[in-house]
């Protein structure tokens, strides 16, 4: 096996009593290690290289289909980088080691036998498995995207007419995250206490700017109970006053913009929400990337910190396309249709990294069945971007780009995001704090 740190060892050892066989190396090591024979290859295909117009035939395979039209359209070019390594923090590893043996998927979506930490399905998937898909969004759920505690501090948002590529909006936001549960890296481990409505997780954002939105505050409380219903709750400045969202304005247009709630970080919704398909594994082009290493830098709209961070560039038609490197990762391929058959979306696409379990790529359909969004989240290696966030094995959202591809029109996104659990308090996730801070 491989050698463990005592640190990681102290710190499963107090996550729970429960006596289980563990996780094999193989099943590890096939999970949070697929790269360490080798990374993935494609004829032609070489770091440094360009793909456009020219040539992006030869890559089709490598591509989702939106990015392969966006270039074959000539609406943006990829640049394509080295295939990195994202190994995620030891602590994780080692929960999956201890505690993933024996989890079980309920009768109905939604439901799985308790877990404590940890990916909780890291067997491969198999087609031959009707549930394939639904072991893959558990495993998004509980997956370690921002760790157990992290901050995007500040956040921008631009909002593109992609034909004239006229900015209308630019809003500046800072986000929270903070896990309730399922805890390894942060303490207390595994779970914050007290923690009386049973969180699992929560999400905090509050406007800065402009005027007439600043004070507008967000409040997600997902439940660890995955069939109960989120707390969803809004502040308006110039309300100044809370309200509770229902379930069906989380797919409204989140201030204008061309993102629902349930569009962050890939899907922000309910493992119930949906009906899962796992369609295959395969190797395709990621936006993953170290952010250090990129030749471009937007210094206006953030000017460099006294840290020397500078937010991505966006170029491309209507500025709607991150100025990134893509990597040929494995990933898979998971399908997400909506339960609720009122919903704007017949299905979406994910493209799950396989290493991160992030989701970098996504698609998404109308109800007709036409390709409607097409949506990027930059993934940056931590141990390339902030001083703070090396060696947090947290996989870093950098950038992000929503695209309309039928009202020719996107939302953009570039991030400075902060793994310091000093910045996200559990208070800070509260009604009481969005009032406090709206005054």
């Amino acid at each position: 096996m491989r050698n463990k740190p005592l640190l990681t060892l102290a710190i499963t050892a107090v996550m729970t009593t429960q006596v289980q066989a563990e996780v094999s190396d193989a099943v590890i090591d096939s999970s949070f290690y697929p790269y360490k024979d080798g990374v993935p290859t494609l004829e032609g295909l070489s770091a440094g290289m360009t793909i456009n117009q020219s040539n992006v035939d030869q890559f089709k395979e490598a591509l989702d289909p939106a990015m392969y039209t966006f270039i074959k359209n000539g609406d943006t070019d990829m640049k394509v980088g080295e295939t990195s390594d994202f190994v995620l923090d030891e602590s994780y590893i080692e929960a999956t080691r201890k505690y993933s043996a024996g989890v079980t998927l309920g009768a109905e979506v939604g439901q799985i036998s308790e877990t404590v930490a940890g990916r909780p399905f890291p067997e491969e998937p198999s087609m031959d498995d009707p549930r394939a898909g639904e072991k893959l969004a558990w495993n998004f759920k509980y997956g370690y995207n921002w760790g157990d505690s992290a901050s995007i501090y500040p956040f921008y948002w631009k909002y593109r007419d992609m034909g004239s590529g006229k900015v209308e909006r630019t809003l500046k936001f800072n986000f929270h995250f903070l896990n309730f549960t399922h805890r390894t890296q942060h303490e207390p481990f595994p779970e914050v206490t007290p923690n009386p409505s049973n969180f699992f997780r929560s999400t905090y954002g509050e406007v800065l700017e402009p005027y007439d939105v600043k004070n507008t505050q967000l409040l997600i409380h997902r439940f660890e109970d995955d069939t109960k219903l989120d707390n969803v709750y809004l502040y308006l400045g110039f309300q100044r006053r809370v309200r509770r969202l229902s379930s069906g304005q989380t797919t409204d247009a989140f201030l204008g913009s061309d993102l629902m709630i349930e569009d962050f970080e890939g899907y922000n919704g309910r493992i119930s929400d949906m009906n899962w398909a796992y369609k295959g594994t395969k190797n395709v082009l990621l936006p993953m990337y170290n952010h250090n290493a990129l030749t471009e830098y937007d210094l206006e709209v953030h000017p460099d910190d006294e840290d020397g961070y500078k937010m991505v560039a966006f170029g491309g038609k209507g500025g709607c396309f991150p100025q990134i490197t893509w990597q040929l990762r494995k990933v898979h391929l998971l399908e997400s249709h909506p339960v609720d058959e009122s919903h704007p979306i017949s299905k979406r696409i994910h493209f799950i990294d396989a290493q991160t379990f992030t989701i970098p790529r996504t698609i998404a359909y109308d109800r007709k069945g036409d390709l409607w969004r097409s949506f990027s989240i930059g993934q940056a290696h931590p141990d390339h971007h902030l001083p703070v966030n090396k060696g947090t094995g947290v996989s870093i959202d950098d950038s992000f780009s929503m695209i309309d591809v039928q009202a020719q029109h996107c939302t953009t996104g570039q991030f400075k995001g902060i793994v310091d659990p000093a910045l996200s308090p559990v208070d800070k996730f509260t009604v009481q704090n969005m009032r406090s801070s709206g005054k």
